[in-house]
């Protein structure tokens, strides 16, 4: 990174830079002068580009120039459109295998190891409803144990988290849609963020609960129960039943310590919200410094949101540990395509309007900075929504780029921290699994302060190198898995963010 006063140029064959404050018509950068006012954090053109010529950041191409751009001008979506997706494909190209840490090197945090082995960061209680039909159920239920002396006392249980949904009937049994929700369903029963886990369900509705657990190899146990609320006889013996099965569920819940445990048992959800022209250069890259160090610990990182790898995802693709891996992370991307093109979308709709007037243009860049979360590793393993992870290192975890929905599947995939960065300032939290959010530049670290929990524009203000913010946000990690309080778990979010992915026609 090379900067020019005000001006960061991310790499010398860039043709434009990045405008850290707003900049006024007439000042002089080197041999250009600014020939129009250009807000905070957009891109002027630091050279004459000619019409239809490649626009560089990053040293990529992140749009062509729709007519002569002069030096100096402003570079956004009235003068850049996105550039034909013709990508060149090098499966396993730049692949390079991170050697583990040596066991005197290992770092540990404070974890509740459960009885299959997989360690939690919190130790909740779960209500999960199978179908729209039992919320107010599942809810109740929460609500009364919430207030109960038994949990609201205890020193080891951290709450009870009803996961509540607006689907699971008007479905088809089978196929894509219905499968992609019960695998989210199966990977929530069994988080290890959860000590005891009640299902709720209808009794008639399509999502039928003793199949979904019977697929899995699933059963009922002293940290598992089920009914639904036909069998019960109704609302309120439904929610007298499931007070009942918690109430033999709390004991053991309550007697759950934590214990030391390597870092190599965490399983990090990246997500990237709210978007702006410093979140590829700040927060991004730190992330990825941090995920260098995890997947060296033998940890897990979990990079999702397909449509916002788009036009990027040749990077990850040369990154690939075995052709197989390349070859599934591009099927995805190809059915993305084929999905869009089905529902008169398309993927280069993206950027939002925030992300737009956070100096954003095209997916292209957007998608160049946001695989920057992933660090420099090996790309391990391509999964489908809601899939369990299975494999160390860095993952990639297909899903929609609208955040709920994104870490719904990560966090059912086995996520048990989860790291969100944010340029405009995202409101967002995911009980039962804490989400540390990551602010890409200090205004908003200092207007949104009781909501970020860390500040990644110190590399623009203060020069702070990005591995040491790298590793500054891999012991805020550590600290945070090991029961200290994130910003949203402070403010209470959580409850309303799960939305797992509806693919398919409502019936």
């Amino acid at each position: 990174m090379s900067e020019i006063s005000s001006l960061i140029r991310l790499h010398p064959d860039d043709n434009v830079a990045i405008a850290v404050r707003a900049l006024e018509r007439g000042e002089t950068f080197g041999e250009f002068a600014v020939v129009e006012n250009i807000p905070a954090l957009h891109k002027v053109a630091v050279r004459d580009i000619g019409a239809g010529e490649r626009v560089l950041k990053y040293r990529q191409t992140i749009g062509l120039a729709e007519g002569e751009i002069r030096a100096g001008a402003h570079v956004h979506d009235h003068n850049c459109r996105v550039a034909s997706l013709q990508r060149d494909y090098d499966p396993c190209g730049a692949a390079r295998v991170t050697e583990i840490v040596p066991e005197t090197g290992r770092a540990f945090f404070q974890g509740f190891r459960r009885a299959n082995g997989k360690v939690g960061t919190r130790n909740f209680l779960g209500v999960i409803t199978s179908v729209n039909c039992s919320g107010t159920v599942a809810n109740q239920i929460a609500a009364r144990l919430n207030a109960s002396q038994a949990v609201a006392e205890s020193d080891h249980i951290d709450g009870v988290v009803p996961l509540v949904h607006g689907t699971g009937c008007g479905m088809r049994a089978e196929g894509e849609g219905f499968e992609t929700l019960r695998r989210t369903l199966r990977g929530y029963a069994a988080h290890p963020n959860f000590g005891g886990v009640l299902i709720v369900g209808l009794g008639c509705e399509a999502m039928q609960i003793e199949p979904m657990l019977a697929e899995y190899g699933l059963a009922e146990s002293d940290t598992l129960r089920y009914l639904t609320i036909q069998d019960a006889g109704g609302t309120r013996e439904a929610i007298e039943r499931g007070l009942g099965l918690f109430g033999d569920m709390l004991p053991g819940v309550a007697g759950a310590r934590r214990e030391s445990v390597p870092a190599s048992e965490l399983t990090l959800a990246l997500q990237c919200g709210g978007s702006d022209a410093l979140s590829g250069v700040t927060a991004n890259p730190a992330l990825g410094a941090a995920v260098d160090l995890l997947v060296a610990q033998g940890g897990t990182a979990i990079l999702s949101e397909t449509p916002e790898i788009y036009g990027a995802e040749h990077l990850l693709v040369s990154r690939a540990r075995e052709p197989a891996v390349a070859e599934a992370l591009i099927e995805r991307v190809r059915w993305w395509e084929d999905y869009t093109r089905r529902t008169g979308d398309e993927l280069n709709n993206n950027p939002s309007p925030g992300n737009l007037k956070g100096g954003l243009t095209t997916i292209l860049e957007k998608s160049l900075g946001a695989v920057a979360k992933g660090g420099s590793t090996d790309l391990c393993g391509v999964y489908r929504y809601a899939q369990p992870v299975d494999r160390k290192g860095l993952v990639f975890m297909d899903s929609p780029g609208f955040d709920p929905a994104s870490v719904t599947g990560q966090v059912a995939a086995g996520a048990n921290v989860i790291c969100f960065t944010t340029g405009r300032g995202s409101a967002f939290g995911f009980k039962p699994v804490p989400s540390l959010k990551l602010a890409s530049n200090s205004d908003i670290f200092r207007r949104m302060s009781e909501d970020m929990d860390l500040d990644c524009g110190d590399i623009v203000e203060r020069g702070v190198d990005v591995q040491a913010k790298g590793r500054e946000i891999f012991q805020a990690v550590l600290a945070t898995a090991s029961g200290r309080p994130t910003r949203s778990e402070e403010l209470d979010y959580g409850l309303n963010e799960f939305t797992p992915w509806q693919i398919g026609a409502v019936l």
